[in-house]
């Protein structure tokens, strides 16, 4: 029997990688117990989702369990062992203002809760591909000290820096930089993901995510730019920008392109540890502001929004994520949705919902 166990099953990458692997698995194993709705209140629910995931998937199994509970996890390895070929670790606490608020509560759902399915991956099924969602939060605010202009509508690189052509790569330090609390819980998790590939020689791998976009995202103003965003376009409530002139940038990446990179790795993995940037590149990304004209297009509303010099602590102002070494690596994958085209999903899926 081949399974995939999902952690963070209802939420946006989860719930597409439960949707990706139901066709290519005898088993997917779900474990949400939907945490998203305490971080965010009652309007970021993932409960939606489920319901969805229930009805459309016949092979999928639900589990409503912590992630830090060790002992209720070690229930699932041990009776499905080695028959576990894929662990998707999606589950998170997910917000860097939020963290700030909770810190254990941040750090022991994101750094603890990563090492439990690590422990439990290595002693029950230990030839497991493990991936782990992880983010570009990573190289906290390094990234806001290369050479930027400013444009109209958003800040961009100098054209004349390495980066300008495809964006930051790995090489980008981690190290000695603001992170953000949620962003130092990351790298935890991070680190110890690549560390039990290299140490114990398992198949782990680790992508550093920009912004991970799609339909299924129950969007907050906490997290989830472009699915909160386009709620308030259609809602017509207000929304706040937070700093840098509201030019700052930001990669995309469509939910499914994310876990087709999951699944190239797991047919061919590399050796154990790799860390890959994975996010829109220059194929998608956009500044706050053409976000927003891009929302009133497809609307047709105007945006209600007001505007606050406070950037939030450690945040980026401009980023966008190289995945040449991805690329390298599988060159058979590449980008399905584009900007345009996953905006209208969200569009189109938010409509159906509020």
């Amino acid at each position: 029997m081949n399974i995939a166990i999902i952690s963070g099953s209802n939420g946006l990458i989860g719930s597409e990688s439960v949707g990706f692997f139901a066709d290519k698995m005898d088993l997917v194993i779900g474990i949400d117990n939907d945490q998203r709705a305490y971080f965010f209140g009652a309007g970021a629910s993932t409960r939606w989702n489920k319901e969805v995931l229930e009805k459309k998937y016949s092979n999928y199994k639900p589990y409503n369990y912590d992630i830090r509970d060790y002992n209720s996890l070690e229930t699932i390895f041990k009776e499905y062992g080695n028959d576990i070929k894929i662990v998707v670790h999606t589950a998170a606490q997910p917000s860097h203002d939020w963290a700030a608020k909770e810190p254990i509560t941040d750090f022991t759902i994101n750094a603890n809760g990563t090492l439990n399915f690590l422990e439990l991956t290595r002693l029950h099924c230990p030839k497991a591909i493990f991936i782990f969602t992880s983010t570009n939060k990573v190289y906290g605010d390094t990234p806001n000290f290369l050479p930027l202009v400013e444009l109209e509508k958003r800040w961009e690189i100098d054209e004349a820096h390495a980066y300008y052509k495809h964006g930051i790569d790995e090489s980008m330090s981690i190290d000695n930089s603001k992170h953000s609390v949620f962003g130092a819980s990351k790298v935890a998790a991070d680190v110890m993901v690549q560390e039990y590939g290299k140490y114990f020689d398992m198949n782990t791998a680790v992508f550093r995510g920009g912004c991970l976009t799609g339909p299924q995202h129950s969007g907050a103003q906490l997290h989830g730019f472009l699915s909160y965003l386009m709620k308030c376009a259609i809602t017509e409530d207000q929304y706040t920008i937070f700093g840098y002139k509201g030019k700052q940038v930001r990669d995309n990446i469509h939910a499914w392109d994310l876990v087709n990179m999951f699944w190239h790795f797991y047919q061919h993995p590399h050796s154990g540890g790799q860390v890959y940037n994975a996010g829109g590149g220059r194929f998608a990304n956009c500044s706050m502001l053409e976000a927003i004209d891009i929302c009133e297009e497809i609307t047709g509303n105007k945006m209600d929004y007001t505007y606050t010099d406070s950037n939030r602590s450690g945040d980026h102002i401009w980023y966008i994520s190289d995945v040449s070494k991805f690329k390298a690596h599988y060159p058979s994958w590449d980008y399905k949705y584009d900007l345009k085209t996953t905006m209208v999903q969200i569009f189109e899926n938010l409509k159906s919902r509020v």
